[in-house]
């Protein structure tokens, strides 16, 4: 997929690969807005209906362990056809839920479905940066994060009409990447030595990795950070504070904004400074803020300073992230498609444990939301620490 007689050049092909990553992200941001509507649509509490992204999350997770040694052995153009496809027909039925379990039921079958599409693109980055594949992903991350960044402005505007109208807008979407991918996705088979490699051996393989173990976790662990504010941050700013639909999105639209500039950060820096100074420069801004976060919340100041302490945050967050998971790919050249599964399946498992943490703590206030994430980011902190300790013991010895 990335020798020069490829039909899409690799200017074109980042922007294909961040297109069709982008489909997960949309369908999580678009609704966001929605989710007090569809508390009254279907007669529900806002709890269960922010569950509904924990069940997408806990669908995506278990279709990238389905999928992800699948990316190591068959075609991943043909995984992508029926990634999208799967993802097309369920956004279709979606607007035809008549209770509250019916959506929540057929947004997992999608995300499980998407995850055909998504799990091959990390291995695709990494067969094309090698040893620098935080590089790339941060390129395609930032490319992706256009998409985050307009969602909720794009579903605030739809829902002004109905909120059927977001996921019939998502089945279009998904429409029109797949049929770029016809034409432009070149196809790229797994070498016949990976084919060898038995299912349960490939995770056997990565899973057992000493090296790669504590960036792992890292990953997984960052990511309830992450997923705590797409979860939460809903509810923290139209409820808590009291803003509008339009406010929210331009709010949320600000930090996407900040997710991009230090994926733009990464990019320029990353290759001459490595992962894992990166990831410890992400980490020296995520601790700060998320303190702050927190004692902003517990004295409960104006929302000009919520705003101001997630911004950093948030984008110190996605350099943790991206740097964590290059770490991690970079371990695995043969079994790519299984890492990524792994790191997925870690990611957005833990992602799908938000909505049931805030909804356990939830007390009508944002301290549950501040203190997951403060928690999260000090106990990745220590991950590193631990990982920091046995490099030198390496060295010593």
């Amino acid at each position: 997929m990335t020798n020069k007689n490829d039909t899409l050049s690799l200017k074109l092909l980042l922007p294909l690969l961040a297109s069709i990553i982008a489909i997960s992200p949309l369908s999580i941001d678009m609704y966001l807005p929605a989710m007090p509507l569809l508390a009254e649509v279907f007669k529900t509490d806002i709890p269960t209906v922010q569950n509904s992204l924990s069940i997408y999350l806990l669908g995506y997770a278990l279709g990238l362990i389905f999928f992800g040694p699948m990316a190591d052995k068959y075609s991943r153009r043909n995984l992508v056809f029926l990634g999208i496809s799967g993802f097309t027909l369920m956004s279709f039925y979606l607007p035809f839920s008549t209770t509250v379990e019916e959506f929540i039921a057929v947004r997992f079958v999608q995300a499980f479905i998407s995850s055909a599409a998504t799990v091959v693109v990390p291995g695709t980055i990494r067969s094309i940066y090698k040893e620098h594949s935080a590089k790339g992903l941060s390129y395609v991350s930032m490319i992706m994060m256009v998409a985050p960044m307009i969602a909720p402005t794009i579903g605030s505007f739809l829902l002004l009409h109905s909120w059927q109208v977001i996921f019939y807008s998502l089945g279009a979407y998904s429409l029109i990447i797949l049929c770029f991918v016809y034409f432009y996705l070149p196809e790229k088979n797994s070498p016949v030595a990976v084919r060898q490699v038995g299912f349960i051996r490939r995770y056997t393989i990565v899973l057992g990795c000493k090296n790669a173990r504590l960036n792992l976790l890292s990953s997984m662990i960052i990511s309830l950070a992450f997923f705590t504010y797409i979860t939460g941050i809903s509810f923290v700013y139209l409820k808590v504070f009291g803003t509008s639909e339009f406010t929210f999105s331009l709010l949320f639209g600000l930090s996407v904004f900040g997710l991009m500039i230090a994926h733009f950060t990464n990019t320029r820096f990353v290759v001459r400074k490595g992962s894992r100074r990166m990831l410890a420069y992400g980490l020296s801004v995520a601790v700060p803020f998320s303190s702050l976060l927190l004692l902003v919340t517990v004295f409960q100041l104006p929302i000009i300073y919520t705003v101001i302490t997630i911004l950093p945050l948030m984008g110190s967050i996605s350099m943790i992230a991206v740097n964590s998971d290059a770490l991690v790919l970079n371990e695995f050249e043969q079994q790519s498609g299984t890492a990524t599964a792994v790191i997925g399946t870690l990611r957005f498992g833990v992602g799908a444990l938000a909505g049931p943490i805030l909804a356990i703590f939830y007390n009508g206030s944002a301290l549950p939301f501040a203190l997951v994430m403060w928690c999260s980011v000090i106990a990745v902190l220590l991950f590193q620490f631990v990982a920091l300790r046995e490099r030198l013991v390496k060295v010593e010895g």
